[in-house]
């Protein structure tokens, strides 16, 4: 009888970028370690990770090989992690067969994708990854990708500030903060907006999707609206063309910005198409001299009309950064980032954990990163399946609520007479029988029971928060009141109570002390919630 052959463990192989520039590396060693744990062998290309402080000898402790010379990684590895898009010279070093994944960006690589197609490949481009899938947010590298970027502007911009981010009062005068505006609201201008925001400064920020105002405000920022009513949500987290009407109107939004911000800050991009250009000549020239943009989008043509990607020039007075490898500046941190992404990636490709890959197209997230497969070009892939919509249910009969404080339906006319009667029977009783002195207490505590009812049990209990300093205040009336009885004003005339009064009044006085100091803390904690 024969068995069928033991898959052999494929090589993951890790070649040093050769875009000019790139710093990052596809893997780093903590990752190293996992892979291998998958059942994979692990070869790094030597000085692979030198830019992003990651030695060969950092990869020889995790288990992972060093090859010296590219060729022969390209040649030995079953699985090729790389950042940016090949070169014709890396495609060529590629043997048949090969599983590639990286960065691609297949709509502007064309020729590229044939390239790979020629070489039988099988290609995992990483900017493909269906984001609107929740369970493939572990490997969205974009969005890592996008996080490091926005950090780094920042940084960028206050480098070529010439003043403090943040207000400060100093002996020699008064310094006012920098106001930065940030122009797109997805990943990496919420990124930049949380760290402008964490070093001082007053942001602001405008995006076409009107939902995200709501972040923008929760990381500190103030959402500037365009005075005109559109919806701008165009998919996977990117924003869409807006109309003629849109655009008109938020170039007048943005060039009352730019003439009172001393920082620009713009992120906006559209999916296969170039950057749109949201800053003119004329507001640039408008702006104050010393004052910054910094254009993440200058890859893609830019958003500023001045920008020249991979530069910082000046332009009016107006430093404008174009610099293209913002998340590479960040080297070892995004690298990190990107290695864990894949590592979740190889995760689900190798489920078996025998260290071989398995590329399956009926996987929603893998078929969206399949670009090519063994040759052929299966990019774009087809929309997801969306779930059926559930059958309406029936309506259920709606159950009686039980009566409760604050809810309820009010009692019947025969319950209530009875009730009264009761009530009525008992107080007259009291009434013909009980001492004078008495009387005067029983009242007060009949009034008491009366507005406890109303003040507390017959309030809605959602209500209670906002009522618990009433009942703090109804809590010190019955502090004074164990006082009096504790210490009568009258105590040298008519004597001291009797010792059992002594000691109730003194309970009633710990047990008021605990609710007053409890429901103080308690609403201390309460408000302690909603501080940032």
């Amino acid at each position: 009888m024969q068995t069928s052959p033991v898959p052999q463990p494929q090589r993951i192989g890790v070649p040093r970028e050769t875009f000019p520039g790139e710093k990052r590396v596809a893997t780093v060693p903590d990752v190293v370690e996992k892979l291998i744990k998958l059942g994979f062998t692990v070869a790094v290309e030597s000085g692979a990770g030198d830019a992003a402080n990651f030695s060969d000898d950092a990869y020889r402790a995790a288990g992972a090989e060093i090859v010296g010379d590219a060729a022969s990684l390209w040649a030995a590895s079953d699985i090729v992690f790389k950042v940016r898009p090949p070169s014709s010279d890396e495609v060529a070093l590629m043997r048949e067969g090969t599983t590639l994944i990286d960065f691609i960006w297949p709509a502007q690589n064309p020729e590229l994708m044939q390239q790979l197609a020629a070489r039988k490949a099988t290609v995992l481009a990483i900017d493909c990854l269906p984001r609107t899938l929740s369970r493939a947010q572990k490997m969205d590298a974009l969005t890592s990708t996008a996080g490091v970027s926005g950090y780094r502007a920042v940084i960028e911009a206050a480098n070529a500030f010439g003043r403090f981010f943040n207000g400060q009062i100093t002996a020699a005068g008064k310094v006012p903060p920098a106001k930065v505006f940030i122009a797109g609201a997805g990943v990496a201008g919420l990124a930049a907006i949380g760290t402008a925001a964490n070093l001082g400064a007053i942001v602001r920020a405008n995006d076409t999707r009107a939902e995200v105002a709501d972040q923008v405000k929760s990381l500190g920022g103030e959402f500037v609206k365009v005075d005109y009513e559109e919806e701008g949500s165009g998919g996977g987290g990117y924003a869409k063309v807006m109309s003629e009407g849109f655009q008109a109107a938020q170039r007048k939004m943005y060039a009352e910005q730019a003439r009172d911000v001393d920082i620009i800050i713009t992120t906006a991009l559209i999916p296969g198409k170039p950057a749109p250009k949201l800053i003119t000549a004329e507001m640039v020239q408008s702006m104050k001299p010393g004052s910054v943009i910094v254009d993440m989008a200058a890859e893609q043509g830019g958003n500023c009309e001045l920008t020249v990607p991979g530069q910082a020039v000046v332009r009016h007075g107006v430093t404008i950064v174009g610099y293209t490898d913002l998340a590479s500046r960040l080297a070892k941190q995004s690298s990190t980032l990107y290695a864990t992404n894949l590592l979740r990636l190889t995760e689900e490709l190798c489920k078996a954990k025998d260290g071989v890959a398995v590329v399956n197209m009926e996987d929603d997230a893998i078929r969206g990163l399949t670009v090519v497969k063994e040759g052929s070009i299966t990019w774009p892939a087809p929309p997801l399946k969306q779930a059926p919509a559930p059958a309406p249910k029936a309506a259920a009969p709606v159950a009686e609520k039980k009566s409760s404080h604050g809810t309820g339906a009010p009692m019947s006319a025969k319950t209530l007479t009875i009730v009264f009667s009761v009530l009525a029977v008992l107080f007259w009783a009291i009434g013909a029988y009980a001492p004078v002195a008495f009387l005067g207490h029983f009242t007060v505590f009949v009034l008491a029971c009366f507005i406890g009812y109303m003040v507390v049990w017959n309030v809605t209990p959602a209500l209670h928060t906002p009522l618990m300093s009433v009942t703090n205040a109804i809590s010190s009336i019955i502090a004074i009141g164990a006082l009096v009885q504790i210490a009568p004003p009258d105590a040298g005339i008519n004597g001291r109570p009797d010792g059992l009064i002594l000691w109730l009044a003194f309970a009633a006085l710990v047990l008021t002390a605990i609710n007053m100091f409890g429901g103080f803390a308690v609403t201390r904690r309460m408000l302690a919630m909603f501080r940032k």
